[in-house]
């Protein structure tokens, strides 16, 4: 899990509440934190991988992106499964050298191969999932500026900078102060400890304070921008708010659910830090309260890589497609098949085809205007919800041209009498 806990850990005097949250039934511990990275990471892979022809993801066919955000929601996938693999290999480590941690001690001041794992591997864990709250909260951002500007794929640049640029400096900063002056001989003292832990829970503050906000703004914002296409408010704008209500509902309910007992459990923590003596018997309760936190951090925490996805893109399911070629015939045959089914009934398969024929549609009557602009942004904050994101296009865009369908056989009409 990413606890700056155990980063104070690896310091052979550490204090005594880190010491008793820490080796209380290690081998536990590290089986469950080690089932919960593998699993998530081993399904949030599925998720990430192309699918067979007839799955509905926007993702997979060349549609027009107008907005950095898929791509952020990528950058945040793996930033959730480069975590969860430290985190495998960590308690991998640990499981099958249980002795490795004993050795960080402050009698054993030769052997520094185990203190250089514990920093290194502890580093590697709040790192990615550093960047990864980073990353979620340039996704609320932008997600925001795509609705009220139109802003395109080129801020991407500037979030790559933010995000690496704040994840590496705070990290190296807060362990920095950590280990001062060295990683044996760690500096005592809370003060000296809670730079370290601010850097670690600031980002992680940041997206659950800030994120809600954005998202609020930006649903008021879709709102509007609905309401003002077509001068009313039909089912299928409705419905496409409604969706974007819930997708930026379930990003926060995600984040809320595997990084709150992060808060919690340091509140205890610290709290049993600043007693002169943890033991006593009036602290039995909230020391049973920082161990359950403990273990639900261990396994919740390496689960943010497989919910993340689930909440960018809903369940993906098994048809996994890993012959690249097949892949490209596929997007291509995807572009070029034809449009709707007979009789107006919806094919969820065509979805995709149709979305991308409005396009083509549209590109050739030169009607790629900012309102048109507006639309796909629009589509893209709902992606994962095929229904929601076709039938706003095919309501507006594939009705407008079969409107200049009819315009143009009503001409032909006329010339021929």
């Amino acid at each position: 899990m990413a606890s700056p806990r155990l980063e104070t850990f690896c310091c052979p005097n550490r204090d005594a509440a880190t010491e008793f949250v820490v080796t209380f039934q290690p081998v536990l511990f590290g089986a469950l934190s080690l089932g919960s990275a593998a699993l998530s990471l081993l399904f949030a892979v599925l998720q990430l991988l192309p699918k067979r022809k007839g799955y509905r993801r926007l993702g997979q066919y060349p549609l027009p992106r107008p907005a950095s955000s898929s791509r952020i929601q990528f950058i945040i996938s793996v930033c959730d499964i480069l975590g969860c693999a430290g985190i495998i290999v960590r308690s991998s480590v640990w499981l099958g050298l249980p002795n490795i941690t004993e050795q960080i001690s402050v009698a054993n001041s030769t052997d520094v191969w185990p203190e250089v794992f514990c920093v290194g591997s502890a580093m590697w864990i709040q790192l990615f999932f550093s960047a990864s709250f980073w990353w979620t909260f340039c996704y609320a951002v932008d997600v925001f500026l795509v609705v009220k500007t139109s802003a395109g794929i080129s801020t991407i640049i500037l979030y790559h900078m933010i995000t690496w640029g704040l994840a590496v400096l705070l990290c190296v900063e807060g362990v920095a102060m950590l280990y001062y002056p060295s990683i044996s001989d760690c500096e005592q003292g809370l003060q000296h400890a809670i730079p370290h832990y601010v850097t670690t829970y600031a980002p992680m503050l940041l997206v659950l304070v800030a994120n809600p906000v954005f998202f609020n703004r930006t649903v008021s914002a879709v709102t509007s921008l609905l309401k003002g296409r077509q001068g009313i408010y039909t089912e299928n704008e409705r419905r496409l708010g409604n969706e974007i209500k819930i997708r930026f509902f379930k990003i926060m309910l995600v984040f809320f659910i595997c990084w709150a007992p992060n808060i919690i459990n340091e509140s205890l923590l610290f709290y049993l830090e600043m007693q002169t003596d943890i033991n006593d018997g009036g602290f039995r309760n909230i020391k049973n309260a920082a161990l359950i936190t403990w273990f639900i951090m261990g396994i919740l925490n390496p689960m943010q890589a497989l919910l993340n996805t689930l909440a960018f893109h809903g369940w993906t399911g098994f048809n996994v497609d890993l012959r690249l070629r097949r892949r490209r015939e596929l997007a291509w045959d995807s572009a070029s098949t034809s449009a709707p089914t007979a009789g107006g009934g919806h094919n969820p398969i065509m979805g995709t085809t149709l979305l991308y024929q409005s396009h083509i549609q549209e590109a050739k009557k030169n009607m790629m205007g900012n309102g048109q602009r507006q639309s796909d942004d629009i589509s893209i904050l709902s992606e994962g919800s095929e229904s929601s994101t076709v039938e706003i296009h095919i309501s507006s865009e594939l009705q407008d041209y079969e409107d200049v369908d009819a315009d143009g056989e009503s001409t032909e009409n006329s010339v021929r009498q």
